[in-house]
């Protein structure tokens, strides 16, 4: 029997915990206190003179919103400005990146433009009144002055600032309306008083479906375009647009038929019983071959099927059982059962409401089960967006988060549409930091490309990497092989980010096939990652790259490389340090060591700029035995993940740092003998809405270290007798062909 190396599981057993002392010597300020005062105070002025002006209706409860955006050396969340909001009496529901040229940065250095944030402070309006009229005798004793250094700008926000997008001048229109309110608030008395504000100047007040994510409402209203300001003056309004069309299938690559070309299709139930696998599309035509591996779900109140949507259907769920079909070769027998669920029933743009409808059936379906993998081609036709987050990436998100679900979703085929208006960016909801965003490449084979419909990147921060990977999606000169639509069997052509994304799903299920529970959802995904394909293009392009060929690539290490599966749990502020195997003694020749590290947060949609409230910092320490200084605890530090090859200006780095990204990924070269027990150490930082915070729960982790010595040729060997009693094979669940 030919000797085969698998991935080596437990990792965790090499971790443990340890302390580290931080902070920092005195913050740098760009004003004193008395500069502070003098600026803010005629801002102040002119903010409580514009809210006191508007209607009363307009700030139900006399509540306002106003704007205070922090001086971009004050982003931290340790430096949140917590004393001096509850001094003033308003409290934060919200915040985004905003561009800002500061007036002045510490130690005189030069003006430059930069991201900061901007927080939308509600409060009374006599509490604002009462603030401005207070502050010029404010002095550096009082409570709450020391946060004043920290705001650069305060001011009113004006209704056509809450505009979204391009509306058309005049006729009646679906917008989609943004509320700061959460769910309790909307349905105590939020909803009633904007019904009230609206019916109050014989405005439409009917609204249709709405979401709830977090501190945001979503709501759906058909009204008169020329009357938008009039509405987005209402205090609670974040953002207005006109309802986003679905995305259609219209495949960059036409569909067709290919002449002759009878599959030859499997007789035998999938390998694995065990996989839940779920896809959203056009449906599947009742007497379809498919349905042997198939269990097609109509969503209530749903009208008839629609010829091209399960044409759409179909093409998905066979690139999700079957990948790309070569026509020379029977089919490969499916790796699971798949339920497909019809989403569509309109014709296309027929109906200005089916994209919260469609939203609001995925969302239904993903609470009655729990599924391992989801694989979703649709979603709205809109880019990202950096200032907000739409409601599609809010919802799933928010479930992601919550779920062990493994959620892959197509990037869209916008790759050719103008960059400079942003329009090639990736499509909602392919931002969401707790699912795979795929793209499409153009080849199969080497030398590979992204196929140029494939919408790139980057995309928000955090989730600066979007898309995730790419995968084989089809092109013109060699279009995807998918089953068609007809009851009896054939093949047909295609292409598009709808059919790479569903690829990638299959591999997945490969995985778990061959591993069972052994392998968990989030250290398959930081497998599909870490077991990329990189090419010489950019990451806005690609990604970290090609998913693996086979399922040999992902599971199986050659005599001279070990990959070690870390799957563990890390609380909060705390660190721990986890061990990268090596052999005894002093390695000759060069080592390359390559790391993944991913993690699910929870999100924060109403504030995009801080997104995501979990954070794992890695520091990589070489060699246990070198330190710099004699009191030294720790081994010294070595750059390792850096800025992952993206290219970031130094001012990203510095407001970001890669803190609060959940996936990061990158290998290094070393010389041999710099290394003796090296070791990453990992801290868990966390924060709610931009702010300290510390949450009960740890936070769960993958992590996937591969360590290559070509000069020795028994490394595996060597590693698995001397880590006998902690790391150990993760032996396959099922004898499955290594082919994927």
């Amino acid at each position: 029997m030919t000797k085969r190396n698998f991935l080596l599981g437990k990792g965790e057993r090499l971790t443990e915990d340890i302390i580290v002392k931080s902070g920092g010597g005195p913050k740098d300020k760009p004003y004193t206190f008395t500069e502070a005062k003098a600026r803010l105070a005629p801002m102040l002025i002119s903010t409580s003179t514009v809210v006191d002006s508007l209607p009363s209706d307009a700030c139900p409860h006399d509540q306002a919103i106003i704007s205070i955006v922090l001086n971009p050396e004050f982003l931290a969340k340790s430096y949140y400005p917590s004393e001096l909001l509850k001094e003033i009496g308003v409290e934060i529901v919200g915040s985004r990146p905003k561009k800002i040229t500061p007036e002045k940065r510490s130690k005189d250095r030069e003006i430059v433009e930069t991201f900061s944030t901007e927080l939308f402070a509600r409060g009374s309006r006599s509490a604002i009144r009462a603030w401005s009229q207070s502050l010029p005798s404010w002095r550096e004793s009082s409570k709450g002055a020391n946060d004043l250094i920290s705001i650069e700008e305060i001011t009113a926000l004006e209704p056509r600032q809450k505009i979204k997008g391009v509306i058309p001048n005049h006729g009646l229109f679906p917008l989609e309306i943004v509320l700061h309110s959460d769910e309790l608030e909307s349905h105590t008395h939020v909803l009633k008083e904007f019904t009230d504000y609206l019916l109050h100047r014989n405005l439409p007040a009917e609204f249709g479906r709405r979401f709830f994510a977090k501190g945001l409402c979503f709501i759906e209203v058909d009204a008169p375009s020329e009357r938008v300001e009039e509405i987005a003056q209402y205090s609670l309004v974040r953002a207005i647009r006109q309802m986003p069309e679905l995305r259609l299938f219209l495949p960059p690559i036409r569909s067709s038929s290919i002449p002759l070309a009878v599959p030859q299709l499997p007789s035998d139930a999938p390998i694995s019983s065990d996989i839940s696998v779920a896809i959203f599309d056009g449906g599947i035509p009742d007497e379809h071959p498919l349905n042997s591996w198939v269990t097609s779900y109509e969503m209530p109140d749903m009208g008839p099927a629609i010829d091209e949507y399960l044409s759409h259907g179909v093409s998905v769920t066979s690139a999700a059982l079957f990948g790309h079909i070569n026509p020379r070769e029977p089919l490969p027998r499916p790796y699971s059962f798949i339920d497909h669920y019809r989403v569509l029933d309109d014709a296309p743009n027929s109906n200005p409401h089916e994209l919260y409808e469609v939203l609001d059936r995925i969302e239904g379906a993903l609470s009655t089960k729990e599924y391992d993998f989801i694989s979703l081609s649709l979603g709205p036709h809109l880019p990202i967006e950096d200032d907000d987050v739409h409601a599609w990436t809010a919802v799933l998100d928010d479930r992601l988060s919550r779920t062990s679900t493994l959620a892959i979703i197509a990037v869209g085929n916008d790759g050719e549409s103008d960059p400079l208006l942003g329009l090639n960016r990736i499509q909602v909801p392919a931002d969401c930091v707790n699912a795979l965003a795929i793209g499409a490449c153009d080849s199969p084979d080497a030398n590979w490309q992204r196929a140029l419909y494939s919408s790139v990147g980057p995309g928000r921060s955090p989730g600066i990497i979007k898309p995730d990977l790419v995968e084989f999606g089809g092109v013109v000169d060699r279009p995807f092989i998918v089953l068609g639509p007809e009851v009896h069997p054939t093949l047909s052509s295609t292409g598009g980010t709808s059919f790479s994304a569903p690829s990638v799903v299959r591999l997945a299920t490969a995985i778990r096939a061959h591993f069972s529970s052994n392998i968990n959802h989030l250290a398959i995904r930081t497998l599909l990652i870490h077991t990329s394909e990189k090419n010489d293009q950019d990451v806005k392009e690609v990604g970290w790259g090609r998913v693996a060929r086979n399922l040999n690539d992902v599971v199986l290490c050659d005599d001279d490389t070990i990959r070690v599966v870390y799957q563990g749990e890390i609380s909060p502020a705390k660190y721990i340090r986890a061990a990268i195997p090596l052999p005894s003694g002093v390695i000759d020749g060069m080592v390359t060591i390559n790391a993944t590290i991913c993690y699910k947060s929870q999100t924060d949609p109403h504030h995009p700029g801080n997104y995501t409230r979990a954070g794992l910092q890695l520091t990589f320490r070489p060699h246990e035995d070198k330190f710099t200084r004699d009191d030294q605890v720790h081994p010294n530090s070595a750059s390792f993940f850096g800025s992952c090859g993206t290219g970031s200006t130094e001012e990203e780095l510095r407001r970001d740092a890669w803190k609060w990204e959940n996936c990061l990924h990158s290998s290094k070269r070393l010389r041999g003998s710099s290394l003796k027990n090296p070791c990453f150490d990992i801290h868990y930082n966390s924060r709610l809405e931009g702010r300290n915070f510390a949450p009960d729960e740890k936070l769960p982790y993958a992590l996937v270290v591969t360590v290559q010595a070509k000069n020795i040729v028994d490394l595996y060997d060597q590693i698995v007798r001397k880590y006998a009693n902690i790391i150990e094979p993760i032996r396959p669940r099922l004898e499955i062909p290594l082919r994927a």
